[in-house]
């Protein structure tokens, strides 16, 4: 059986899995590996493991070694080429009247391939300044468009929180989120307070409203009529957290309950009807 090692490219980037050929690793170890577009600098963030051949689905690229610190040096040097690679990149698109923005190049460990990311509202033809700036920069250049969440991603900074962006830290993918979310959760819906600085909706949102509907399910809902020790009462604003209900009772007064405090007739789910044939 083969071993596989777990790698990363960028903090919290998507981890790709590598041939270990034979050669000693762990987790946090800096490795050199050969990909599609040369070697890259990686670290190890899954130990090598065995796996059945059938498991894999495709050829797995192999591990050239452990960097080295003329490999550090080096991915050091290609980082500030990178960024003067990405000022020409602005230059050569203002002289050119491109529609697009780049936001971040990288090069790879040998310095023979640079990838340029860049946003625009639509899709770009930019083969001319492929052919400018690899005369310029003397290497072979890919562009790559990527949306609003992923720039957020590539540049970073800190989020409404005031913690470094979960897409920078810690999220490796993005998984949908939806203003239902939002509303499950009784967030206002004020685009100042459900956006983020990639002003799509913020990935938080959806971290804890399974247990929003969990909580949610053990409550009665809104505007239902619910008895309680000073009288019967309705259901005016839900706390699923604390597992509390306000409620406003017959006098006209309005008070936070404890959900073992009231009692409640539980509504049956909406029954599924049949599709008509």
């Amino acid at each position: 059986m083969p071993e596989i090692v777990g790698v990363r490219f960028q903090q919290a980037g998507k981890v790709y899995y590598f041939d270990a050929a034979d050669i000693p690793m762990e987790i946090g170890d800096r490795i050199v590996v050969e990909t599609n577009h040369g070697r890259e600098l990686g670290r190890v963030v899954i130990a090598p493991k065995q796996m059945l051949a059938s498991d894999i689905t495709e050829p797995l690229k192999p591990v050239a070694g452990k960097a080295t610190p003329a490999d550090m040096q080096r991915a050091q040097h290609n980082q500030e080429k990178a960024h003067k690679a990405l000022r020409q990149c602005r230059e050569s698109i203002n002289k050119l009247n491109l529609p697009m923005k780049p936001i971040s190049a990288q090069y790879n460990l040998e310095g023979n391939h640079l990838t340029i990311f860049f946003t625009a509202e639509k899709r770009v033809d930019f083969r001319e300044l492929v052919k400018e700036l690899s005369h310029n920069l003397r290497t072979r250049v890919e562009l790559r468009q990527v949306g609003t969440r992923d720039e957020a991603k590539l540049i970073g900074g800190l989020g409404k929180c005031g913690y470094p962006l979960c897409c920078t830290s810690f999220l490796c993918e993005f998984t949908p989120v939806s203003i239902k979310m939002a509303k499950e959760q009784e967030v206002a819906l004020n685009p100042m307070k459900t956006s983020g600085v990639c002003g799509r909706l913020l990935c938080c949102l959806g971290y804890e409203v399974e247990q929003y509907r969990a909580m949610k399910e053990k409550l009665p809902a809104l505007g239902q009529e619910v008895s309680t020790s000073l009288g019967k009462a309705k259901v005016v604003g839900l706390n699923p957290l604390k597992e509390a209900i306000s409620v406003e009772l017959d006098s006209g007064g309005t008070m936070e309950l404890a959900a073992s405090q009231i009692n409640w007739q539980k509504k049956p789910p909406p029954e599924k009807q049949e599709p008509k044939g």
